[in-house]
């Protein structure tokens, strides 16, 4: 099994910025890939990046020039930079792991709110 820890999440401004960060323990060396999803209230939760082990990164279109993933493999750790961001961001963001042979992992979730 797998087991994710996320941090970082918070109030913020508009046009601010935020660092998640999401722990990944147990056998890690079997993910294939780890992303970032959000669900905001009243709506479906959705993809908003993903990074695999080759390094490729996905982004929904509206985050592209504004959050990036990256991954720490030497601390089991992905990361999530939040740069400009816009009220419409706020929700709760949950880390996601893609691991060989079991079921989706989910961390937690942290709240994200962008408010003045």
């Amino acid at each position: 099994q797998v087991q994710l820890v996320e941090s970082g999440g918070g109030l913020v401004q508009p046009g601010g910025s935020l660092r998640l960060s999401c722990a990944a323990s147990g056998r890690t060396l079997r993910i294939n890939y780890m992303a970032w999803y959000r669900q905001a209230p009243g709506k479906q939760r959705e993809l908003v990046a993903r990074i695999f082990n080759t390094g490729s990164t996905y982004y929904t279109d509206s985050v592209k020039g504004r959050f990036t993933i990256s991954r720490d493999y030497s601390k089991n750790t992905v990361y999530l930079q939040m740069n400009s961001l816009k009220p419409e961001d706020t929700a709760v963001y949950y880390c996601n792991a893609g691991v060989a042979g079991l079921p989706d992992t989910w961390g937690q979730g942290t709240q994200v709110t962008v408010s003045s």
